[in-house]
């Protein structure tokens, strides 16, 4: 016991004293940890506690656990959504509408995934920089992630696909969208440039996972139109391999980003222009507390997650709007919308290098990661999930990642690439709209034409 009270009083000095100058890290420790795109951005939403009442306590543990809580709950911008956190689970308890449980656990994902973000890096303060990018790379869409694992466990496939899709969608052209046409608005004097080579490792991963979602959906259709040489290929092993074949690939991006080409991936901090900004020179929290808190919101945020899977139908019916419109537009704004006001904010200070960093690398790690993550686990349990994402949603992304590539092909930017961007995911929001087609009547659909193609070769 009185270990643990040492323990407990060695943390609290240590929250008591960050930020002074004489403690924490050391100056090349600091500079070691190589902040990425997702760290800074993360601490754009942050702002710092003023722990100068919680320390005039006498109790040592009190003392620490009323500062681990004023940093977990009010050392971000975002505070004000975490009520939104208990009146969801009041909600389900006292059995509130599906579509008011459904908003509200939406909004308390927002909060939840920014603390994940920062509990992830408080880690990385202990661990290292290579353990602590691996961890970001894993928890960077935790959200996305136990959302499509909650989905597949319900067999809502069309869901896991629509939402995964959404989130590239939603990266690659509403956030670097927004935070081109707001960077180029404030910057209208400055000429503003980016690093390319962190744009086309990401832009070149992209263009790999669409083609491995490209093949299931074109042997589809060589099947359904007749042809005997592809007769014999079944879509969904196909779509296995490709998944394999994808992770793979984020294995060699990770040892590229961590390890043989860092520097393209860190990002530099600019002294003098960083009023914003919370300074992460040190850590704030002690490694038992960050672990423990970080595995505390995981179990939060996979209820939360399951709410909205189980009610995202009586939502879409509440609401009049298509499931395929909430899990393309809605989950992914809401979900990411900590990281998407993170890249505008630096985008206004036109430090591009760290907006497509969060852009290009979210999109990156939903594409080569998540998607063929969840394509895997499904094959564990017995859940039927492929890379066919349809028409629509694989022509959709296809286009968007394009896109994306020519809008920075030149290494400037301004304004009007933003405008594009966005209008292209107005276009293609407009698009989901309008479709009413449930997920189900789609499955049922390309059911049926299988089956009278089948028929038609057995005839």
């Amino acid at each position: 016991m009185a270990s643990s009270t040492a323990v407990v009083s060695l943390e609290a000095g240590n929250l008591l004293k960050a930020g002074s100058a004489g403690g924490g890290l050391s100056k090349e420790i600091r500079h070691g940890h190589g902040r990425t795109a997702h760290n800074m951005s993360s601490s754009s939403l942050r702002k710092k506690s003023d722990l100068s009442l919680v320390s005039k306590l006498r109790c040592d543990l009190l003392r620490s656990l009323l500062a681990n809580l004023q940093e977990i709950f009010l050392g971000t911008k975002l505070f004000v959504l975490f009520p939104a956190v208990p009146l969801a689970f009041a909600a389900e308890y006292f059995n509130f509408g599906r579509a008011w449980l459904f908003a509200l656990s939406l909004l308390g994902l927002t909060p939840l995934a920014e603390r994940v973000s920062f509990l992830t890096e408080q880690i990385a303060y202990y661990t290292g920089p290579t353990v602590g990018g691996l961890l970001n790379a894993t928890c960077g869409n935790a959200t996305e992630l136990i959302i499509a694992l909650f989905a597949l466990h319900r067999g809502k496939i069309e869901v896991v696909k629509c939402s995964l899709v959404g989130s590239i969608l939603s990266n690659l052209l509403l956030v670097l969208g927004s935070s081109l046409f707001c960077g180029g608005l404030a910057n209208l004097g400055k000429e503003q440039l980016f690093d390319r080579k962190q744009a086309d490792v990401n832009t070149g991963l992209l263009l790999l996972g669409a083609l491995c979602h490209l093949l299931p959906l074109m042997f589809r259709y060589a099947v359904n139109s007749g042809d005997p040489t592809f007769a014999t290929v079944p879509t969904l092993e196909l779509s296995r391999v490709c998944s394999i074949v994808m992770f793979l690939a984020y294995v060699a991006y990770l040892f590229f980003q961590l390890k043989t080409h860092r520097q393209l991936f860190e990002s530099q901090e600019d002294d003098d222009d960083n009023d914003d900004v919370v300074s992460e020179d040190e850590a704030v929290l002690g490694f038992p507390s960050a672990l423990s808190w970080l595995v505390g919101m995981t179990v939060v945020i996979a209820i939360l997650s399951e709410y909205v899977v189980s009610t995202i139908e009586a939502a879409s019916e509440s609401w009049g709007i298509s499931v395929s419109f909430i899990s393309i537009i809605l989950l992914p704004i809401v979900g990411n919308a900590a990281e998407h006001a993170g890249a505008i904010i630096f985008a206004f200070k036109n430090k591009l290098d760290i907006t497509l960093g969060v852009s290009l690398g979210s999109a990156t790690q939903i594409s080569m990661f998540v998607v063929p993550l969840s394509v895997i686990v499904a094959w564990i349990i017995g859940v039927q999930m492929d890379l066919d994402f349809n028409m629509l949603e694989t022509g959709s992304l296809i286009l968007a990642i394009l896109v994306t590539a020519f809008t920075l092909q030149d290494g400037t930017s301004h304004y009007l690439k933003g405008i594009v961007l966005l209008l292209c995911y107005i276009a293609i929001g407009a698009c989901f709209f309008v479709l009413k087609t449930p997920p189900n009547q789609t499955n049922d659909i390309k059911l049926d034409v299988s089956t009278i193609v089948s028929r038609a070769l057995d005839a």
